[in-house]
């Protein structure tokens, strides 16, 4: 079954099921507001089995190696977004926030997939990337998680702190966790960065760059919530 295409009939059906339900989830949201319970747990038990999942698959059909140890940055988004669904912590969120919504629904347009549908990799991989950024849409919509314009920097400086052992750690063990050693094997993003410095010198600009545009519709929503306080507290509503 390794025969997935580029935006063949399957792929695009489940981006196409991706955005209808991110939409349900912001603009239903007073329907679906008795639920923030059962939404929660329901993603976070998708957050854990994912993880879980994915390595007793790789054990059972005797394909893991230690390049598959849960140090990508899906993994780490995850690993964040599970620890915030046990327990609140605005800040830690603003990490989650940048690298756990723009970069799996990237990786869902690009992905690095060879299975095709219904393969339990293709199901696993959107499923779980889908998640992900599901996780940050409910920490927003439902929790009332706002991130402020500081934090883009701080995110960015934060994602590098974690970078750097990764770095040492890739050249120890000749992996390739955060991408950082080269570019996906197969046909992404990450494909048109270039090699050597200058794949370093785009990995940052397009992080910073991604990082500013997760952060324009939060930026317009406190902005709007903002104004909306002011015109409540001026008596005009």
């Amino acid at each position: 079954m390794r025969t997935f295409e580029l935006f063949s009939v399957p792929h695009i059906t489940v981006l196409l099921m991706f955005v209808a339900i991110s939409v349900f989830l912001i603009y239903g949201r007073r329907l679906l507001k008795p639920y923030q319970l059962i939404i929660k747990w329901k993603l976070f038990g998708i957050l854990v089995l994912s993880e879980v999942s994915w390595h007793i698959w790789l054990v059972a059909t005797g394909q893991w190696e230690v390049g598959d140890l849960p140090l990508q940055l899906c993994s780490v988004s995850t690993f964040i977004a599970i620890y915030l669904f046990l327990k609140p912590n605005r800040k830690i969120f603003y990490l989650l926030f940048f690298i756990g919504f723009l970069p799996p629904i990237l990786s869902m347009v690009t992905p690095e997939m060879f299975y095709q549908f219904p393969h339990y990799r293709f199901l696993k991989y959107f499923l779980h990337h889908a998640a992900i950024a599901w996780s940050v849409l409910y920490f927003i919509v439902y929790e009332g998680y706002r991130v402020p314009r500081k934090a883009v920097w701080t995110g960015f400086v934060m994602v590098n702190l974690l970078a750097l052992p990764i770095f040492f750690l890739n050249i120890l063990l000749d992996t390739n966790f955060f991408y950082l050693a080269n570019p996906t094997e197969s046909k992404t993003i990450l494909s048109f960065f270039g090699s050597s410095y200058m794949y370093y010198i785009n990995l940052e600009i397009a992080a910073l760059v991604v990082f500013y545009i997760t952060y324009l519709p939060m930026g317009m929503l406190m902005k709007r919530e903002r104004e909306k306080g002011e015109v409540q507290s001026d008596g005009f509503t």
